[in-house]
């Protein structure tokens, strides 16, 4: 089977590791992939917006299944236009990626379904998000989201009415967001600890997989400004079975029903960013694709068997309700370029990364990085994500920051606390 996995981060290279393994998978094709891809899989230049250059390429390349990693090529609805041509691939339609390109629509549909999560409101223009502000309905601190989609970064969580007040400037006056930040929701801030929850699904069936949680301030202790993620650690200690039957009970099951009895059939792979609080699990956000950096640990520990279960999503007919997941934990590092998640700069030369790849139970997957001659160069705001394994927490948290520690570029910026939530 040739596979074409859409999108060039270490999501997606985390993705082709998991696929080569499988001696089904006869090639890969990413489009357009990155420097750390190019030993596993063959990487074709594309803007992953242009769906009909997506389509194009699986056809010339033959390819049997297509993986979207990101979000953007759903919300263009790249997986409408495969559909209407008869190519099989994973991911939801445009109208059923609304859950993530707009948290309004997210909002508003949980409610419609009793799905927990925070309470809201929409705002339309900044007179509307300052009154709410005003009226105090939410207290101290509270949520701004931009309603659009931003990159991990259009949510503000603001500790008093001034600083909720400048982020409302900041994504309806002075567009920081572009026009992700249109609308905003104005919601109340959950307590607890958050975790992210995946599962695959093609509309009906549902199969979990391994759970994690994710670091988003850019500095050790959760302080500084909101990123993409500056790494990860699964499975989350915090997620048992029990928890597990009532996410999927209270949250995931009401969504992929009320999606379909809502003509919005739900296929693919579905993040709920959740928040434990004392009533509960609740609803923070979701996303309409897996999660970065949580791939690149929570794919590791998947043991076998995650191709089928691909075919089988895109076909409409999945026929599991379960994994096989390794024993162990997974842990990831993100080392970033210096000034990230604002402005940085590129094509510092990247050194150490052999000797990171050859460490016992790492693996370096790339996210920002090209090549450049004989070097491999940086490419992004987050370059690399260095994952150690173990039998335990702390086995994989010392393997994966001796390997990070042997990977060097200038102006390498990374947090020295990932994973420790999962030790106390």
């Amino acid at each position: 089977m040739r596979v074409l996995i859409v999108g060039g981060g270490g999501r997606e290279h985390a993705l082709v590791w998991a696929l080569a393994r499988d001696p089904a998978v006869a090639g890969i094709v990413c489009a357009p992939g990155n420097a750390g891809m190019a030993s596993l899989a063959t990487c074709v230049p594309a803007d992953v917006a242009d769906r009909s250059t997506l389509l194009a390429l699986a056809v010339a390349e033959q390819a049997d299944l297509t993986i979207v990693g990101p979000e953007l090529p759903l919300t263009t609805g790249v997986v409408d236009l495969f559909a209407a041509n008869g190519r099989a691939i994973v991911g939801p339609t445009r109208a059923a990626a609304e859950l993530e390109s707009s948290k309004a629509f997210a909002k508003d549909f949980m409610a419609r379904h009793r799905v927990p999560t925070a309470r809201y409101r929409i705002c339309d223009n900044p007179d509307a998000a300052l009154a709410t502000l005003a009226s105090g309905e939410f207290g101290y601190p509270v949520v701004l989201k931009a309603d659009g989609l931003a990159a991990g970064k259009g949510v503000v969580v603001a500790p008093d009415r001034q600083a909720a007040e400048m982020a409302v400037r900041a994504a309806m006056v002075e567009k920081r967001f572009g026009d992700a930040g249109a609308r905003l929701v104005v919601e109340e801030c959950l307590e607890g600890e958050e975790a992210s929850f995946f599962v695959l699904t093609d509309g009906r069936a549902v199969v979990p997989l391994p759970s994690a949680q994710d670091h988003k301030r850019a500095f050790d202790h959760d302080r500084g400004p909101n990123t993409g993620g500056m790494g990860a650690f699964a499975p989350s200690p915090l997620v048992d079975l029990a928890l597990t039957r009532r996410v999927l009970d209270a949250i995931v099951h009401p969504v992929i029903e009320g999606m379909r009895a809502e003509g919005r059939e739900y296929r693919g792979f579905l993040y709920v960013g959740l928040m434990l609080t004392r009533d509960g699990p609740k609803v923070v956000e979701f996303n309409v694709r897996l999660g970065d950096p949580e791939t690149q640990v929570v794919l590791p520990l998947v043991d076998s068997g995650l191709l089928p279960l691909l075919v089988q999503v895109a076909a409409g007919r999945l026929e599991s309700t379960a994994c096989a997941v390794r024993d162990g934990a997974a842990v990831g590092v993100v080392l970033a370029s210096a000034g990230y998640p604002e402005k940085y700069e590129a094509g510092k030369p990247i050194t150490g990364l052999d000797r990171a790849a050859s460490m016992r139970d790492v693996i370096v997957f790339h996210a920002g990085t090209a090549r450049r001659g004989d070097d491999i160069v940086t490419a992004g705001g987050r370059v690399l994500t260095v994952v150690g394994l173990g039998g335990g927490y702390r086995q994989a948290i010392a393997r994966a920051y001796e390997a990070a520690g042997a990977v060097s570029f200038e102006g390498r910026h990374m947090r020295r606390d990932i994973g420790q939530k999962a030790v106390g």
